[in-house]
């Protein structure tokens, strides 16, 4: 690659298993626009989840992919730091470090519009229409007390405990829905493990149940978040069949199916957020969806209106500090595992689509030296 370049990562839009890595030239700056270096993001299940809501949710339109003309390719974002190389607005110098919503690439330009000294918007056309939380940048080089670090875990846990606040936020404002227990599928992904932490932070909390596979029973057990850890195969069994909000970070019919034949009248709440079982997403005849009250829980959504009924920075004070919180919690457990470039991505890239990945791990891709 040369330095008028740009190399990106793609993955193929109707089936997450194919990537590919292509080159395509950079572009000179119009007026307004800042380019930026990538230097390192985080990458996890939560990226994958993007790739299978991407026509849902608009995820496709962030980064438009390129080599594109059939559309089949696109990308996934990623939360990450990336270093202003090259700047065309007075305001935003060569130097500024930014965190936030980045392409897996080694450059991306942008819009910088709404400058302050502790933030930004990209205001590129094609990202209008798109939830504002993502268009926004923190410029971290004006932050007192900022330490590199500390980049792994921010990019790792802030976004996903971010969603972790948000879900706990609603939980507690509701009572709890008036359940007894509630139970957070995928209890190995780090939002659960987050929305876990945020309700044992809760005296009044509903007992807290982890639903994992027997994979990750283990290492579910040994987090100590959970007031009881039960097992896909188990629902039958092992779970009390009382006033129940299901939080459900698995998107897995199979276990939707379980969950709701189960609990019958004593499923007061189900709440899908995430989808790391991706692949089963497309309906089943073996396990098909029950005929059940279903929200689907969209964190930038609820911010947006969250935001409305409390004070001016309440919710960037409270939540800033439970992601503080959490993260010092859940990164004891945690170790971060570095990859070279878009290259040692592709390298791990089939492991984390097939949920292969260790819950223990988290995925940092480093692209600058």
């Amino acid at each position: 690659m040369t330095d008028s370049s740009v190399r990106e990562f793609q993955v193929e839009r109707r089936d997450l298993t194919n990537f590919r890595v292509v080159e395509r030239p950079s572009t000179p700056l119009a007026d307004g626009e800042i380019r930026l270096g990538v230097d390192a993001f985080a990458f996890t299940a939560n990226n994958i989840t993007y790739g299978a809501a991407g026509d849902f949710l608009g995820y496709w339109q962030f980064f438009p992919a390129a080599d594109n003309a059939d559309n089949t390719w696109g990308i996934l974002p990623v939360w990450g730091f990336a270093d202003v190389v090259e700047s065309t607005v007075d305001s935003v110098p060569v130097g500024d470090r930014l965190y936030g919503y980045f392409p897996p690439a080694t450059s991306v330009v942008m819009v910088a519009t709404e400058v302050s000294n502790s933030k930004l918007i990209d205001g590129s056309a094609h990202r209008q229409k798109l939830p504002p939380l993502y268009n926004r940048y923190q410029r971290v080089s004006n932050q007192e007390g900022y330490d590199k670090t500390h980049d792994d875990v921010t990019s790792l846990l802030a976004p996903l405990h971010l969603t972790s606040f948000c879900l706990v936020d609603q939980l507690e404002q509701n009572g709890f829905y008036g359940a007894t227990q509630v139970v957070v599928a995928s209890a190995s992904s780090k939002t659960s493990l987050g929305t876990a932490f945020g309700l044992s932070e809760h005296a009044d909390s509903p007992r807290i149940i982890g639903l994992t596979s027997e994979r990750n029973r283990a290492f579910v057990e040994g987090v100590g978040l959970y007031d009881h850890v039960v097992t896909y195969d188990t629902i039958a069994d092992t779970l009390a069949a009382e006033a129940t909000v299901v939080i459900d970070m698995a998107g897995n019919p199979a276990v939707t199916s379980s969950l709701a034949n189960h609990l019958g009248d004593a499923l007061a709440r189900y709440i899908a957020v995430g989808i790391t079982h991706w692949d089963e997403l497309a309906g089943s005849t073996e396990h098909p969806r029950p005929q059940i009250e279903v929200e689907q829980f969209f964190a930038p959504g609820y911010i947006v209106k969250r935001i409305t009924t409390m004070d001016m920075g309440e919710f960037d004070r409270t939540s800033r500090s439970f992601v503080q919180r959490a993260a010092l919690a859940t990164s004891q457990w945690m170790t971060v595992q570095h990859e070279d470039g878009l290259d040692g991505l592709a390298g791990v890239y089939g492991a984390v689509v097939a949920g292969e990945f260790a819950p223990s791990a988290g995925l940092i891709i480093q692209l600058a030296e």
